[in-house]
């Protein structure tokens, strides 16, 4: 007597049967919205190779961030363009500088409603475009360069910021902003380390959308494409300095790299669809190539699927808009 004949099709049958048996889920609260506001911009400034997005103004960051939370986002990762630029970021560290007063204005404007985060990095506010301060030999200092980390970190907690996301890949920078947070009694402030983010070409359009002053490369600091044990080693040390979280970035193209730092991790993972990856699907989609709402919701899962608690991406509240309707 032979076996029933075995089909797994059965469970795919109906979308309520794939919705039962679904493995992975992706909801508005695992979705993260990255935002530019622009020092002293009047309109929003639309990003030329991420269609779509743009350079906020204050007034337009208060509205995209009160329709981020009616879409039951998780959280905003608040990046700045400030109007001056110099050698060490002093506009970073700056209690009036854009990024500071964009996280005071979302905070009193969302309260507790959603999670603000902001970039604690330098090259937002450098005229060298580097993550850190230049030694004379013109490489990144990386001690100096943790000292305004930690300066950063308290500015960033005065202004009532709930989640610091060191992004550097300064050695020993979770550290240092744990050791400064607490140091000024924000032992409440959360660090979402950028554990492992690598020397990707992907990265392109966001230099774009931060006016990025950078000439060369970061490969000296940020990791190499090749590699994949270095991230979990990367990955342990910033747990081990006092990382609340840590995220991979970019996301699709280290999709194995996101699921061992999730087998490794006792925190929540992020990972962050970074600028590239959201470009290349927009572009790919308006020439009719692809199915733009289908890809979106199809990579996002994939990041999910791989172990990814938290997911940063520019379609945050559009894609959150679709789940809830679909519900």
């Amino acid at each position: 007597m032979g076996y029933p004949e075995i089909r797994p099709r059965r469970l795919r049958r109906t979308p309520a049967m794939r919705r039962l048996v679904a493995e992975t889920s992706l909801e508005p609260r695992h979705l993260v919205l990255p935002m530019f506001v622009r020092e002293g911009a009047t309109e929003p400034r639309p990003i030329a190779s991420m269609p779509g997005v743009v350079q906020h103004t204050m007034e337009s960051l208060r509205k995209a961030s009160l329709e981020a939370v009616e879409a039951g986002v998780g959280g905003i990762m608040l990046f700045a363009i400030p109007s001056q630029k110099d050698a060490v970021g002093s506009g970073g560290v700056d209690p009036k500088g854009p990024l500071n007063a964009a996280i005071r204005e979302i905070v009193a404007e969302v309260g507790d409603a959603t999670v603000v985060m902001a970039d604690l990095c330098l090259d937002e506010f450098t005229d060298h475009g580097h993550c850190g301060v230049l030694a004379p030999d013109g490489t990144v200092d990386n001690d100096a360069t943790l000292e305004i980390y930690g300066r950063m970190a308290v500015a960033q907690a005065d202004a009532g910021v709930h989640v610091v996301g060191p992004s550097g890949m300064m050695d020993g920078q979770v550290g240092a902003a744990r050791t400064a947070l607490d140091a000024a009694g924000h032992t409440d402030v959360a660090i979402l380390a950028y554990a492992a983010k690598y020397a990707s070409a992907f990265f392109g359009p966001f230099r774009e959308a931060i006016e990025s002053s950078l000439v060369g490369d970061r490969t000296t600091y940020q990791q190499d494409p090749a590699n994949g044990l270095e991230a979990l080693r990367e990955t342990a040390l910033d747990i081990d300095e006092g990382a609340d979280m840590v995220m991979v970035k970019p996301a699709m193209s280290y999709l194995d790299v996101l699921a061992r730092v999730r087998d490794l991790a006792d925190v929540p993972v992020a990972a962050y669809q970074i600028s590239g990856e959201y470009a290349m699907i927009q572009a790919a989609a308006e020439r009719g190539w692809i199915d733009r709402d289908r890809a979106v919701l199809e990579t996002l899962t994939s990041i999910r699927r791989a172990g990814a608690d938290i997911v940063l991406t520019y379609w945050a509240v559009e894609a959150a808009q679709w789940l809830r309707a679909a519900r």
